[in-house]
């Protein structure tokens, strides 16, 4: 954000200051003033987590920050999305709007925040819970009146990376190491290796485009773990490769959805897609077919998710005087 700040002041109009930063590791630092974040962790050194008259929680720290945005970026919680919905909860009734990366607000609480942030006439934007920073939640807000069928994609780099390396020689676990090493798993990939991550993305896409909320266990759900490397290999070389697949179809009932390893034939543009490659394709009334790309995103592109969903609110913000 600080590298754009130039670019967004001259051809945005937008200017801003950081006044909160928050973390685990850094506790509370607040400055209404604005704060400079490459001096915060040498100043929390010195000063220490417990200094008097800092703030305690994350409602004392926004009204000391006098926050008019919060940008939430906490790990994904997959039983109930917390503390990302507390503190987007808080923001909202601070009167800030809230961005977030974190996929557990959108599945667990997306209507009751939706519905706090109009009522507080503010925003809740969550453009980097699914494929980084591409344009999908905002797509669909410049298709009006564009009735959602189903769609199906690749959403986990994760297990695309595995999956990739697997069919280059390696086994399970070294290709796991390999992502591991490369940036795109974390320490603990259970979530990505059991198909979490993929059904979480699944669900935050049927519950906000589709507008029907939908519980991760109604979501049909196996990750990759069963699959050998002699298997995936022999997958690739028949010209069905193994791919984590997600999956969801409009019924008369509901939605059926699921996620799971699927062999792809390779006229179908998913077995195409392979290390931390996404791709989605959406089904409408109007489009029968509409489908989105990102080729390996870098480390940045969650953060510029983020920051378009900042750009959005501030020209509402300058539109509204």
């Amino acid at each position: 954000m600080l590298d754009r700040e130039q670019e967004l002041r001259e051809r945005h109009g937008i200017a801003f200051r950081i006044t909160g930063i928050a973390s685990r590791r850094l506790g509370w630092n607040v400055d209404p003033d604005g704060l400079d974040p490459a001096g915060v962790e040498s100043a929390t050194a010195r000063a220490g987590r417990e200094v008097d008259g800092w703030p305690k929680n994350v409602r004392d720290w926004l009204r000391a920050a006098r926050a008019d945005v919060l940008f939430e970026a906490t790990s994904l919680n997959v039983e109930n999305g917390q503390p990302a919905v507390d503190h987007i909860r808080a923001a909202l009734d601070h009167g800030a709007h809230a961005i977030t990366a974190n996929k557990g607000p959108v599945v667990h609480a997306y209507g009751e925040l939706r519905d706090l942030a109009a009522a507080r006439g503010k925003r809740f934007l969550f453009e980097s819970t699914v494929m980084d920073g591409v344009p999908i939640f905002s797509l669909f807000d410049q298709l009006p009146v564009i009735h959602l069928q189903g769609f199906h994609g690749i959403l986990n780099s994760t297990t695309n990376v595995i999956l990739s390396e697997m069919e280059n020689g390696l086994s399970f676990d070294e290709s796991l190491k390999k992502a591991q090493a490369l940036g795109i798993a974390e320490t603990d990939a259970t979530h990505d290796i059991d198909g979490w991550d993929a059904a979480v993305k699944t669900a935050a896409l049927i519950t906000v485009l589709m507008g029907v909320p939908v519980r991760l266990e109604e979501i049909e759900r196996e990750g990759i773990r069963s699959l050998s490397g002699e298997a995936v290999r022999a997958a690739r070389k028949e010209g069905r490769p193994y791919k984590l697949v997600c999956r969801a179809r409009k019924t008369e009932s509901g939605v059926a959805a699921s996620v799971g390893p699927e062999q792809i034939p390779l006229s179908d543009p998913m077995a195409q897609v392979s290390g931390a490659s996404s791709y989605i394709y959406f089904e409408t009334d109007i489009f029968p077919g509409l489908a989105i790309t990102e080729e390996n995103p870098g480390l940045y592109a969650t953060a510029y998710g983020m920051l378009a969903d900042f750009v959005r609110i501030a020209r509402i913000d300058v539109l509204r005087g």
